[in-house]
């Protein structure tokens, strides 16, 4: 009995067993709806490739590495078979990180790296997914975000609202501490046909022109300072990184200053999945494997920082972190299959933003399920950049997976822009800055609602005229009436003649006759056969053609489908190579290079692109020194450039891309005019960092333009006309200052003449000299004085004579009521007043001064400010260094376009100058922004010393510091002939 009791605990526990694995397997399945695992095989010992790349990285990597990297072969990288449920709405489930499914013993694991580092004292673990399991990262504390650029959109909306702040929308529900909203795949709603699935291009790749220089075999001494340069670069970039993975690891970004930490971008680790290939790059291969511990714990499905997810920078910083760190440390070969995996899963919640009428993305996608789950549509104003810079990113990831639907997703935007160009915009070959994507044509909409509702009136006229026909014709024996005879006819309150006739399904329609035209219009009631009036009324929706009851029926939004078109709600359209438009023109030949250019459309629109930028936006500086530079301005355009058009001569630290565009399009497009402006171009923002006190060029500025681009010699009177626009007011307000105060000079003389007399009276009869009144009225001409004892009469020419004094009236009164007063009344030398006969008659030629006049302030008119004075006191208030009009924006956030132009010139040019261009610009750099955890951005670069703003964005060390290293290392280093980098500095691997 005893041993009976302990089976049964046995089979107990095996069926609790039991379920368990039962629940465990529908998890997995669920899973696999979503997404599919990725085998990982065993890494190979370390090569040459893994512990870095040498000085000559072609020897280096291991005889098989370049066609397991490519992606021309068939085998070379594991194909993907991501499933798709259909049927039911799969569960909401979390999507797990993804684990091999080969079992533990072939999960890849690195070498122990060697205990002496040069780039981290501390003890660095390499990577290992059992011990990333255990990893936790440093604990979460509430730091209130703050704004980012583009990538700060939508932080902490307000609760209830949906994407884009519509109320109402969804109302979030109540979660307890410990539960965590996470994004789920719902079916598509507008997917695309397997056979519409727009395919990489295939074939071999064509023969490209060389883009790099053939670098000669340096000096020992050349060497020596090259190397020098180098380390003093690796030095900033190890100081930052271990500033960050102290007080910032597994969020977005450190604040150097304050040592804490931000995360503007969903608080996935940007810096450090963004500078993973630096990190590699720089040989810092252990902190690149304590990194990949980070990286495999990221959950890219939820985020406590932000509800919407901005596609444009989560694309360029983390996909392309990720697929660039995969490509350099070896791809398939490297053993490093966590970076690959963890793209895929972004991928995988990034391609939900494509699922819209016309595929064109969602560029803020809101990715709790709730909103997820609903159809979407693109936004009607988006940026240029931010719709056309996604191409190289899911591009590089369809060639590794061999997934045509990643770059299906971005070949449409492609066919929408190059569809755009061909079909003209208001400057031709270039687009306008914002752009509607939602595929509709908005004025056509408007217009057939209009339509739409003048058929509903006239529909509801007819019926009207329709039933009060039919209820005079009920009576017996009227024509029309319930036998079922048609009525004649009726006459509508809108003057609409209306006649009723029988459908062929029974129910009536009526014909209206409107403004000399005849229409039909449905009668919204029917007729039966037993003379019953069916009181359901149904109508009929145009756009699917079924009857539904209206009370059901949903009103869908009226699309009239349009391609790309201008998105600025005004009038206004701007074309510039600046912020909101960079990448894409940047992205044109380097996706070019990025297919082996099997793909031509993206040479066409790198073309025009060039074209429309050479007539209409370069132009050439007016600077002391006359240096032969060029910059690239921005036009405002109400539709008509030929006519309206305005320039703004900006220069702009976001526009200095385009060097490297034109020289890099010059060399592989075999146009050697586009390496000479590009040169000129990337040397223009050199002269931009080259004249600020700091050493660093602003963010955005504005020059004087030269009217001729080979003509062009500094000009001092024309530049303080710039710095001047209101010169010439200025120079009419100076005249007329000049005229006041003269006549104010003028007054106050003759006042203090009349104030001198108060003291020049007769002697002891009081009697008053002829010459004193010539100095008090200017003349004596037509005044008579006689002296009568004590005092003197006085007659005015032409004055009429003077009234009787009033009774009762003082002394005082009666002489101030008087027409005629004598001299010594004016001067009020005798009487001891301060009193002056002040009214006289209207018709009297000369009229005595008041004491109350005598003591008048007559104020000095004010001076206005002379043109030159103006321009000085600009100069210093502004600090604006010789050549600047403006510099409204002079801060600095880190930038790295500049000097990836620079890196451009060096290795396609060979001119060493640039590197030393390039030093100036980086010791400039580093005195302004260091800070003893990293750098930080600085207020204002017409400072020599400039407050910090605690902000170290992730591009420092993903582009910034990534680009002034390769400036030093070895050309054969991420060689242009063999990699072509992201906006964002990722490099992707070439086709061979």
């Amino acid at each position: 009995m005893l041993r009976f009791r302990r089976y049964r605990y046995y089979v107990f526990f095996a069926a609790i067993v039991v379920l368990l694995l039962y629940r465990v397997t529908q998890n997995s399945e669920q899973w696999e709806s979503v997404s599919a695992s990725i085998p990982l095989v065993k890494a190979p010992p370390k090569s040459s490739l893994e512990r870095g790349f040498g000085l000559t990285n072609k020897q280096s990597r291991p005889a098989s590495a370049k066609s397991e990297t490519g992606f021309n072969s068939e085998d070379d990288e594991p194909r993907l078979h991501l499933k798709e449920k259909t049927g039911k709405e799969p569960e909401k489930v979390k999507i797990p990180n993804l684990k091999p499914t080969t079992g533990e013993d072939t999960v890849g694991k690195l070498d122990t790296p060697n205990a002496a580092t040069t780039t981290n004292q501390s003890h660095v673990r390499v990577y290992d997914k059992e011990e990333a399991a255990k990893t936790t990262t440093a604990p979460l504390i509430s730091i209130p975000d703050k704004n980012v650029g583009q990538g700060a959109k939508g932080v902490g909306g307000p609760p209830g609202k949906g994407a884009h702040g519509a109320p109402g929308a969804h109302k979030p529900k109540t979660q307890s501490a410990t539960t965590t909203i996470h994004w789920e795949k719902f079916p598509e709603h507008f997917p695309v046909p397997k056979d519409e699935i727009i395919p990489l291009p295939t074939g071999k790749p064509k023969p490209i022109l060389a883009i790099q220089y053939d670098f000669e075999k340096e000096s020992a001494q050349a060497r020596e300072e090259r190397l020098d340069r180098l380390a003093k670069v690796k030095a900033e970039m190890v100081r930052g990184w271990n500033g960050y993975m102290t007080y910032a690891k597994g969020h977005d970004e450190l604040s150097p200053v304050s040592k804490k930490f931000r995360n503007p971008f969903c608080g996935w680790a940007a810096t450090l999945v963004d500078a993973l290939d630096t990190l590699w790059i720089m040989g810092m291969k252990d902190e690149f494997e304590e990194a990949l511990l980070v990286v495999e714990k990221i959950d890219f499905t939820t985020s406590e920082y932000r509800t919407e997810i901005p596609v444009f920078e989560t694309t360029i910083r983390y996909l392309g972190g990720l697929v660039a760190a995969y490509d350099v440390s070896g791809g398939k070969a490297g053993g490093h299959d966590i970076l690959l995996e963890k793209a895929i899963e972004l991928a995988e919640i990034l391609m939900d933003v494509f699922d819209t009428p016309n595929r064109m993305p969602v560029l803020y996608y809101n990715w709790k399920p709730a909103f997820a789950k609903l159809p979407k549509r693109a936004q009607a104003g988006v940026s240029v950049a931010e719709l056309g810079s996604l191409a190289m990113e899911f591009t590089r990831l369809a060639q590794i997976t061999k997934e045509d639907r990643y770059y299906d997703a971005v070949a449409r935007i492609t066919d929408a822009f190059y569809e755009w160009q061909e079909r003209g915009t208001t400057i031709p070959g270039i687009f306008p800055e914002r752009v509607d994507a939602t595929g509709c044509n908005r004025t056509a909409a408007l217009e057939i609602a209009a339509k739409e509702a003048e058929v509903e009136k006239l529909r509801e006229a007819g019926q009207k005229a329709y039933d009060s026909q039919n209820a005079k014709n009920s009576k017996p024996g009227v024509e029309g009436s319930s036998q079922g005879k048609s009525v004649k006819g009726g006459q509508s309150r809108l003057g609409s003649r209306a006649v009723g006739t029988p459908n062929d399904d029974g129910t009536n329609k009526v014909k209206i006759e409107h403004n000399g035209e005849e229409m039909y219009a449905p009668s919204k009631k029917t007729i039966s056969d037993e003379n019953d009036v069916d009181q359901a009324a149904t109508t009929v929706d145009d756009r699917d053609s079924t009857s539904v009851k209206p009370e059901t029926k949903k009103k869908k939004d009226t699309c009239v489908p349009q391609g790309l078109t201008a998105g600025s709600w005004s009038a206004n359209e701007q074309y510039s190579m600046g912020g909101s438009q960079d990448s894409t023109y940047e992205y044109f030949p380097k996706q070019w290079l990025l297919l082996g250019g099997l793909e031509p459309k993206y040479k066409t629109l790198h073309a025009k692109v060039t074209a429309a930028v050479k007539k209409w936006l370069l132009f050439r500086p007016m600077i002391p020194g006359d240096r032969d530079i060029l910059f690239s301005a921005k036009i405002n355009t109400r539709g008509s450039p030929e006519v309206d058009a305005t320039t703004e001569w900006e220069v702009t630290h976001l526009t200095c891309f385009i060097g490297g565009m034109f020289g890099m399009g010059g060399k592989i497009f075999d146009v050697p005019e586009d390496v000479e402006i590009g040169k000129r171009l990337t040397d223009g923002c050199v002269w931009a960092y080259e004249n600020t006190p700091s050493g660093i060029m602003p963010e955005g500025a504005t020059v004087v333009p030269c009217a001729e681009v080979n003509n062009c010699h500094w000009n001092e009177t024309l530049y303080w006309q710039y710095l001047d626009p209101l010169y010439e007011t200025r120079l009419e307000q100076m005249a007329d200052y000049q005229k006041q105060h003269k006549e104010w000079k003028s007054k106050k003389a003759q006042q203090a003449k009349m104030k001198g007399h108060k003291n020049l009276g007769a002697t002891s009869g009081g009697a008053t000299s002829d010459s004193l009144v010539d100095e008090k009225f200017g003349s004596s001409q037509g005044v008579t004085t006689q002296k009568t004892g004590s005092k003197s009469s006085r007659i005015q020419k032409r004055a009429p004579p003077a009234p009787p004094p009033s009774r009762g009236a003082s002394t005082d009164s009666t002489r101030k009521s008087s027409q005629v007063a004598t001299l010594e009344d004016a001067l009020d030398i005798n009487g001891g007043s301060d009193s002056v006969v002040a009214s006289i008659g209207d018709n009297a030629d000369q009229v005595p001064l008041t004491q109350e006049e005598l003591d008048i302030e007559y104020p000095e008119p004010e001076r206005p400010m002379s043109h030159e004075q103006y321009v000085e006191s600009r100069i210093e208030a502004e600090n604006l260094p010789p050549g600047f009009v403006s510099a409204h924006y002079h801060s600095y956030i880190l930038r790295p376009e500049a000097i990836e132009s620079v890196w451009y010139m060096y290795r396609i040019t060979g001119d060493t100058t640039w590197q030393d261009k390039g030093w100036k610009m980086f010791n400039a750099i580093v005195s302004q922004t260091r800070t003893e955890s990293g750098n930080s951005a600085i207020d204002n670069v017409l400072l020599p010393n400039s407050d910090k703003t605690d902000e170290m964005e992730s591009f420092w060390l993903a582009e910034t510091l990534k680009y002034f290293y390769l400036l030093y290392s070895d050309p054969s280093l991420i060689s242009l002939d063999e990699w072509v980098l992201n906006t964002e500095a990722h490099p992707f691997k070439r086709p061979i």
